[in-house]
């Protein structure tokens, strides 16, 4: 089979040694004599496994010791709610940050549990710049601040961390482990896992000890991220498989050079893309340089009659999953860590050829 690079948002395409890797083990994990599908999470080879899980992502992010990392189910979406329950802790406003469709969607939810100011609002530019981080409007009233470092669909990403004096709640489901972060300055981090982390159905949180204990009343246990770290996050059965994969996600990373290594690497990447992208008055990208992602590379064709044509022949050539969102229209490339640079040099060569054919 031709190697095929899979530009999707997310399923994302895993490294090929993890696949690989996933494969020789499928029908016995280790020593287990059963796939890891198979074995009791309460068993002394899962225990294991989970345990170096954990030790392996706080090595790549340097999670502080006072942090908790949690191991959960739900998605991010899971987390629109648990974070003002175990944040709000008495006060009935938090502030969000509105650069796209995903921070729109925990505003939704946060709003079913306290009155949310927005402090800044992208939609107007239809998620293509952010404003300037001395015109927002916080409230200091707010029991927290949530954004989204990265939106997956627009491809806006802030370039700095806001300093605030107050709790900062971040998803980073689509750029997690894609540089290296200060962990210090949030009070939660969360992340689904299928872009960098692996497979869906895993979502990790890292949420700082003192945050823990004080939940709205009368909300479901399992929301409490307090039953959660105290359990291990084996309060009820864990989606086995997905922390599988995510371990050995994480001695992927760890080979590779860990985050500081990936950053580079991601950062070349990106700049393959959009120096292509610039270099062509055939492509564009609508997002203001300043705030242009390095995981999600959106861009738009100068006819756009000829967008079914291009996803063809891409496809044709091994380049899946280019459609950008029906939002944005145009194409979309999602370009995380398990993209090698061999697939946006063959991206690239694909849409110059493309061009001289099409122009």
């Amino acid at each position: 089979m031709s190697q095929v690079y899979n530009f999707s948002a997310g399923p994302a395409m895993l490294p090929t040694q993890v696949l690989k890797q996933m494969q020789d083990e499928l029908l016995e994990y280790g020593n287990a004599h059963a796939s890891v599908m198979e074995i009791s999470h309460r068993g002394a080879d899962f225990m294991a496994m989970a345990q170096k899980l954990e030790q392996d992502l706080r090595d790549l992010m340097g999670v502080p010791n006072h942090y908790k990392v949690l191991f959960l189910q739900g998605g991010a979406s899971a987390q629109f709610s648990m974070v003002p329950i175990n944040l709000l802790q008495g006060k009935t406003k938090a502030n969000y940050v509105h650069t796209g469709h995903w921070s729109k969607k925990a505003i939704a939810e946060g709003k079913r549990y306290c009155e949310v100011n927005i402090c800044t609002d992208s939609s107007d530019n239809k998620y293509t710049d952010i404003d300037a981080f001395e015109n927002w409007n916080i409230d200091s009233d707010g029991a927290y601040l949530h954004y989204t470092p990265n939106e997956t669909i627009a491809g806006l990403e802030f370039d700095y961390v806001p300093e605030v004096g107050m709790l900062l709640v971040a998803d980073m489901s689509s750029s997690i482990l894609s540089r290296e972060i200060d962990v210090s300055k949030y009070g939660v981090i969360y992340a689904g896992a299928q872009k960098n982390i692996g497979i869906a159905g895993l979502t990790i949180v890292i949420v700082r000890e003192d945050l823990m204990g004080n939940v709205v009343v009368n909300q479901p246990v399992l929301f409490d991220y307090t039953t959660q770290a105290n359990n291990d996050s084996m309060y009820n059965t864990p989606s086995t498989y997905p922390w599988y994969v995510a371990s050995r996600v994480f001695e992927w990373l760890k080979r590779q050079g860990g985050l500081s290594a990936m950053a580079k690497i991601n950062q070349t990447k990106a700049k393959t893309l959009y120096d292509a992208i610039d270099g062509s008055d055939f492509y564009s990208n609508p997002v203001a340089i300043k705030y242009r992602s390095r995981m999600n590379v959106p861009f738009l064709l100068s006819d756009e009659s000829l967008n079914g044509l291009f996803l063809e022949k891409a496809a044709a050539n091994n380049l899946i999953t280019l459609k950008g969102h029906r939002s944005v229209g145009g194409m979309r490339a999602s370009i995380y860590n398990a993209m090698p640079q061999e697939g946006i040099n063959e991206l690239v060569n694909f849409m110059k050829a493309f061009e001289k054919e099409n122009a």
